[in-house]
């Protein structure tokens, strides 16, 4: 009998474990966030406290989420409803009232013919990939099913969204990315040949690219592709996850575009806070989708619903919607005057309450600079600002934070 040595080469791959007592420690909240340092403890309207007390100006609003501020009277009121009744989740295979009631209304108020309920932005365009799959095998046409996006675009992180998100850093770690995915410039011409009406099932596009430096698309691009989709059989999903529900100061943002989508996904400030997302989708694709199609134990459960059917009524309220509109302007105008005097600034660009700045100095300077004075910023990209304050915001709030802003960049 004869025993074989195995080379280096050709022996088991055993990790190396490094014990808890020999690493260095880790943060108990995995470490995918480069956290800032001071603890938050509390919120109130338009500000943020941390454990000693100090207070900063909130011009990030959780990226677009908060956006009836923190503490809101009307949605802690909400949440206290939903409490309650006792009935804080049963699953999606029974009926509840407040998630009937929300989708009737999201229905009411938009193209939509029905809403499926997600916990996320990531998750509800996860869904609407599926549901243009889904609608393309209907088609006949057995090749069917790429999904388009659109470059500059961010639409999650999980893995057809992640496919679909144009940022290399996020990317790069994570290849080989689901396949049936791509990215196609900013260029009707260049779309017309990908989408191909024998294999493209859909493309997907921001109306404000939020993560893409805050660029707002030409409507006339958009209508254009809106064209494209209708005369290929292609579907068009909107991701308003960020630019949507009152940011731009029309309730969707689709609305000032002259068109209406096949899908169109949200999230962030639907529950102001609470994680929760939804797809809403046309006729056509609502009929498509059977029983076991897709699924969620959390989405759309009573206490989110509930909340959430708050939230959007005071977000589509015309006097809100008004104040974003107005307030927005002042603000970029002030924006593009303090890029004046200051020298600091390359552009300016946004509208409603969403807006970006291009600055020469590294965008982390900023926001760090501005925090020690105490106003969170939020970045779009290596050397640009974003400005996503609550929609309730005041004149005098945005002042007082862009007198903050200038002197960080004077600095």
């Amino acid at each position: 009998m004869t025993s074989t040595m195995l080379s280096p080469e050709s022996a088991p791959f055993t990790p190396a474990v490094a014990s808890k007592a020999d690493a260095a420690p880790l943060p108990a909240i995995l470490g995918t966030y480069k956290r800032q340092a001071p603890l938050f403890v509390r919120g109130d309207g338009v500000y943020m406290y941390d454990d000693a007390g100090t207070r900063y100006l909130d011009f990030v609003a959780g990226i677009a989420v908060t956006s009836l501020g923190h503490n809101d009277a009307g949605v802690n009121g909400a949440i206290q409803e939903a409490l309650s009744t006792g009935l804080i989740h049963t699953s999606n295979l029974y009926r509840t009232a407040p998630g009937e009631a929300l989708a009737q209304w999201l229905v009411e108020r938009s193209f939509a013919s029905s809403v499926f309920f997600a916990n996320s932005g990531a998750e509800a365009n996860e869904g609407a990939f599926k549901f243009a799959r889904r609608w393309a095998k209907s088609t006949g046409a057995p090749a069917k099913h790429e999904i388009i996006a659109v470059r500059g675009g961010f639409h999650g992180r999980m893995p057809g969204t992640l496919a679909a998100t144009d940022r290399p850093n996020y990317r790069l770690p994570f290849r080989p990315l689901m396949g049936g995915v791509s990215i196609v410039e900013r260029d009707l011409t260049e779309l017309s040949v990908a989408l191909d009406p024998e294999t493209a099932a859909a493309v997907i596009v921001e109306p404000i690219q939020g993560e893409g430096g805050v660029r707002v698309l030409d409507p006339a691009f958009l209508q254009g592709l809106r064209t494209l989709t209708q005369e290929r059989n292609v579907l068009l999903i909107l991701d308003e996850i960020q630019c949507g529900l009152g940011r731009t100061g029309t309730f969707f943002a689709y609305e000032q575009l002259g068109f209406e989508p096949d899908m169109l996904t949200m999230a962030k400030p639907i529950a102001n806070g609470l994680p929760m997302g939804a797809i809403l989708v046309n006729e056509t694709v609502a009929r498509v989708m059977q029983p076991g199609d897709h699924g969620t134990t959390f989405g759309g459960g009573p206490l989110l619903a509930h909340v959430a059917h708050h939230v959007v009524q005071r977000l589509s309220d015309p006097a809100l919607l008004q104040h974003v509109k107005e307030t927005g302007a002042w603000f970029g105008e002030q924006l593009q005057a303090i890029g004046q005097r200051t020298g600091a600034v390359r552009a300016v660009r946004g509208t409603g309450l969403m807006w970006g700045m291009d600055v020469h100095e590294p965008a982390s300077a900023v926001i760090a600079r501005a925090f020690a004075q105490g106003l969170l910023l939020v970045s779009a990209g290596e050397h640009t600002l974003r400005f996503l304050p609550p929609l309730v915001i005041t004149r005098e709030e945005l002042a007082s934070g862009l007198a903050i802003l200038e002197s960080a960049l004077k600095a």
